[in-house]
């Protein structure tokens, strides 16, 4: 007897056999994976430490207020009023709202949300639809009204992803509105340094002109008596107007600096003429680093600003990654359907539904790849800017360290030359009184020994200005947790 073996029966319609179903499952799987599998796109800049700028000088300590050490009250309530009534400020303080604002935003989509619908519309509905009768070819009050539930659970960090980099973005707002606080203060400084540059000039011309208006007198008493000549008059008329020219200028130099400080203060003329005489500390107390400290990267507003501006552009990448995963959401939803006003409050015309949906990307002919492209490069961008404030702030540090050096150099150098010049001025004027020369012998050290007294004048409010400057490049007293939101 010959044994045969069982034919399967077909499967009943609407059913599939094991086989079938697991192929299915299988085509299922491969095509979200498919769907999630992410290109590769690798940052191609890497951002520079302060080992590869050599940085090693040691920590510089600054008070938030550092130009009080300069030692001028009226500087200090200039830099104030500057603070408090800048233009500027106000765009930076609006800025770090806005980002705020973005930030809040993108926190509130990791949340559920609910709304609520309701219409209420007159239509004649057809007799010829699927509309039964008694309702066919009437005009008929439509109410709906319905309340709807959403959650987005992103499973795949999109949307975490998304905050981190909008909170980064605020960071990156407050530190670039204490870096505008510091470049303002550090403005306010250089203007009333020059306030005062003007001051010494105007003092030593107005000297030199009280000086030289005695020496004419007495070069015209001596011409009338027949004791010089026309030329000695002439050399002693010409050094005074020198003299007086040194001063229009220096008069007009402090009136463009205090108009300049009036701008900083975000006032007008007025503010500028009401600006009294400088009272500068000659030597201020100012810390002068031997070497670029190892630690300017953490001291800079600008630098926290481009760093914060990396991790914004690392998140948004991540977003750009992420969005080759699938995304799940959660919805809800409930409320009333009726024909009638009659039937809208019956409670047999309640709806309700829930469940689960998910969006999985399987093509778009490349915009998600370009998408993570544009999120690759924009983060190359940033850490390239952050490499360029980097090197911009050690070399600010270098040139302002070699400017104090040689402006504290080059005065104690200046004030020999204006003292030789004050002993032969001294001496060449015995000579004269003497007989032993003429005043025309005198003019060129004159105009030398001004210009020298001048050149004294400038180089020490260089000095000063030179370690203002300083201290705005070391960061003027920033601090990366006071000042990351204001």
């Amino acid at each position: 007897m010959r044994l045969t073996p069982p034919v399967p029966a077909p499967p009943l319609p609407g059913t599939c056999s094991f086989a079938r179903c697991r192929a299915g499952l299988a085509a299922a799987i491969a095509l979200l994976f498919a769907g999630c599998a992410v290109p590769a796109s690798h940052p191609a800049v890497s951002a520079a430490t302060p080992t590869t700028l050599a940085l090693a000088g040691p920590s510089v300590q600054l008070a938030p207020d550092w130009w009080r050490a300069i030692g001028d009250p009226q500087l200090d309530r200039l830099v104030a009023d500057a603070l408090a009534g800048n233009p500027s400020l106000d765009i930076a303080a609006a800025r770090v709202r806005q980002a705020q604002a973005v930030l809040e935003r993108q926190d509130a989509e990791r949340g559920p949300a609910a709304d609520l619908d309701a219409q209420v519309q007159g239509s004649r509905l057809s007799g010829r639809y699927t509309i039964p009768p008694p309702f066919a070819g009437t005009v008929r009050a439509l109410g709906t009204a319905q309340a709807g539930l959403s959650w987005n659970l992103d499973l795949f960090g999109r949307q975490k992803a998304a905050i981190e980099g909008a909170a980064a973005q605020a960071r990156a707002a407050g530190y670039d509105a204490a870096a505008a606080r510091l470049m303002l203060a550090g403005s306010v400084v250089q203007s009333y340094v020059e306030v005062a540059r003007a001051e010494r000039r105007a003092a030593i011309a107005a000297r030199t002109i009280s000086a030289r208006e005695g020496s004419l007198s007495l070069v015209q008493t001596r011409e009338r008596n027949r004791l010089a000549s026309r030329i000695d008059t002439a050399a002693a008329g010409t050094l005074l107007a020198q003299a007086r020219l040194a001063l229009v200028q220096a008069q007009a130099a402090r009136v463009l600096a205090t108009n300049a400080l009036a701008a900083l203060a975000g006032r007008g003329s007025d503010y500028a003429a009401a600006i009294g005489t400088t009272h500068l500390a000659p030597d201020a107390a100012l810390p002068v680093p031997a070497a670029i400290p190892a630690d300017l990267l953490a001291r800079r507003a600008d630098i926290a600003a481009a760093q914060a501006r990396i991790v914004a552009a690392g998140a948004e990448r991540q977003v750009a990654r992420r969005a080759f995963y699938p995304n799940i959401n959660l919805s809800a939803l409930a409320g009333l359907q009726a024909i009638g006003f009659g039937n809208f409050v019956d409670l047999d015309s309640g709806t309700a539904g829930g469940g689960a949906a998910i969006h999985l990307p399987l093509f778009d002919n490349g915009r998600r790849r370009a998408d993570l492209a544009g999120a690759t490069a924009a983060l190359d961008v940033a850490t390239a800017q952050y490499n360029d404030a980097v090197v911009t702030a050690a070399r600010q540090v270098a040139d302002a360290i070699a400017q104090v050096r040689t402006a504290d150099a080059t005065q104690a150098r200046q004030r020999e030359v204006t003292a030789g010049f004050a002993e032969t001025n001294r001496l060449n004027t015995v000579r004269v009184a003497s007989g032993l020369n003429s005043r025309l012998d005198l003019v060129d050290n004159d105009v030398r020994l001004l210009d020298a007294q001048l050149a004294d004048a400038n180089l020490s409010i260089d000095a000063l200005a030179a370690r203002a400057q300083l201290a705005t490049a070391l960061g003027g007293g920033f601090d990366p947790v006071q000042d990351a939101i204001r």
